[in-house]
């Protein structure tokens, strides 16, 4: 049924590395979410974008080193949410950054994120908003306009309303994130974050001192041309949702729209570019 999701309980021997690298590669394939288990791994995907020869992509699958088995399961998304309840973590990034659910205790960092991560990508577990948000830390937000991107939970525009940003413009062309992302904005207190639903489309005539896209490969390169017009002059473009042997293509199609690659970093081969232009 549309609207529905498949969930993947995969049982995983040794359960690390194997449980990182199975993670990348369901993301990389269009699996959204992902609990990590006690001995493995469950991972959700809509039963709309799920094919029966998907798993064959999965390299790990066919791996002699790692023994990995799995059973699926049809769920609505309430019962998902009963998931993350009961399985979400709080997570602390470079010891500045903490992300945690309404029902975990208070977290003493420089920034702190409260949020109901419902299905929405973007709870600083994956590799690529790790990444974002370390980008986000390093680099000064202050009196910024700032564009996220395939907003997901809406963390990414939080953190940049967090660190100073004058406004921050939050889209996503899912219901479902658009809906999570305001619910966020508004229990982090970030009167300066505009929630929209829709795509690229939205962008026409907008201008940016910053923008942050985590979203994936293909659409990155799709839409690469509507964001650097949509930059500033010497302004910052930070993309994710891609595999290190992904950045030579990335970086050659914002360097052919005039952007400098200046540096990219790098976990579980997930990396998180940034360009100037």
């Amino acid at each position: 049924m549309v609207g529905n999701y498949f969930e993947f309980r995969f049982k995983i021997e040794p359960l690390q590395p194997g449980s990182e690298i199975l993670i990348a590669e369901l993301g990389y394939l269009g699996f959204e979410s992902f609990v990590e288990e006690e001995d493995g791994v469950t991972a959700y995907i809509p039963v709309e974008e799920y094919e029966e020869d998907l798993l064959a992509q999965v390299h790990i699958l066919q791996s002699d080193e790692v023994e990995i088995s799995y059973s699926k399961n049809e769920i609505e998304k309430v019962n998902w949410n009963e998931e993350w309840e009961k399985n979400f973590t709080p997570i602390v990034i470079d010891d500045r950054c903490s992300i945690r659910a309404t029902f975990h205790p208070s977290a003493e960092t420089e920034y702190e994120i409260v949020i109901d991560p419902k299905m929405s990508f973007g709870t600083g577990h994956h590799a690529t908003t790790h990444l974002m948000i370390q980008h986000i830390l390093k680099n000064d937000f202050t009196d910024k306009n700032v564009l996220d991107m395939g907003c997901g939970t809406g963390v990414l525009a939080i953190l940049a309303s967090m660190k100073g940003a004058h406004i921050v413009d939050a889209i996503d062309i899912d219901n479902w994130c658009y809906q999570n992302s305001l619910e966020n904005v508004e229990r982090n207190n970030c009167d300066n974050v505009s929630v929209e639903e829709g795509g690229a489309e939205l962008l026409e005539g907008r201008k940016y001192h910053i923008i942050l896209a985590n979203i994936n490969r293909n659409i990155l390169l799709r839409d690469l041309p509507v964001y650097v017009a949509s930059l500033e002059a010497n302004g910052e473009l930070f993309l994710s949702g891609f595999y290190e042997e992904d950045v030579s293509a990335i970086r050659k199609s914002c360097e052919e729209l005039g952007l400098k690659y200046v540096e990219h970093l790098e976990r579980n081969n997930w990396v998180a570019v940034k360009f100037s232009k």
